[in-house]
């Protein structure tokens, strides 16, 4: 609990410090600013790996003053961000014939993108905190099987998929699975029913409705 507290708090701490930046970046390099579509109130995710990682992010377009060039703001925003302590790299991208001047920044594991082009009067800012996990990793357990040899019911064999346990055999009951690197992906057994695809969760099966090849499963019985 101690760790998701800290780990929360340190999340927090660089989401009001890219907010406050970003704020000044904006009342500086634009006019008619509405800072109530500067979105920033809560963590997203960021990453579906177990455990899932969070961070704040966002996107924020205004207009620079009808005097000011593309160039001038990108200057005007590398300036700022220097004198703040941020690393600066100044660059321009074609996109399909409009050349944008483009500003990247990082600081402290914050990154800010501003995008501005003599093409139109619009800034773009785009700005995010690192990823961060909130919680330490859950260890997986396996579920108690809902069936054992010693409490099968009568004339019922335990499933061959599951051998008892009830719950789907390839996600252990989660409905998911982690793949590389350690991302969760849909179950392919189950569909994220979490049950076995074959007792749908009873952990056994009547031995006279089984089929020839289910038979095949279970040596001692009498193949009929």
């Amino acid at each position: 609990m101690e760790e998701t507290s800290r780990a929360r708090d340190e999340l927090d701490r660089l989401g009001r410090s890219l907010r406050r930046q970003l704020v000044a970046l904006i009342n500086d390099l634009t006019v008619r600013v509405h800072l109530r579509r500067l979105s920033l109130d809560e963590p997203k995710v960021a990453d579906r790996r177990e455990p899932p990682r969070y961070h704040y992010a966002t996107v924020y377009q205004g207009n620079r003053p009808a005097a000011a060039t593309a160039a001038e703001t990108a200057s005007r925003a590398t300036f700022l961000l220097r004198s703040a302590g941020w690393d600066v790299t100044e660059s321009e991208e074609d996109d399909d014939g409009v050349l944008w001047r483009v500003v990247d920044a990082h600081q402290d594991g914050n990154a800010i993108r501003i995008l501005t082009s003599d093409n139109t009067p619009a800034v773009s800012f785009r700005g995010q905190t690192p990823a961060l996990a909130l919680c330490p990793p859950k260890p997986v357990q396996q579920p108690e099987p809902v069936r054992t040899a010693e409490a099968i019911t009568p004339g019922y064999v335990l499933c061959y998929e599951c051998d008892g346990l009830g719950w789907c055999p390839g996600c252990g009951g989660r409905g998911w699975v982690l793949g590389q690197p350690h991302r969760r992906s849909r179950c392919r057994e189950c569909g994220t029913t979490k049950v076995c695809p074959i007792c749908r969760g009873a952990g056994q099966l009547n031995a006279s409705s089984l089929s020839p090849y289910q038979r095949g499963y279970y040596p001692g019985l009498d193949r009929g």
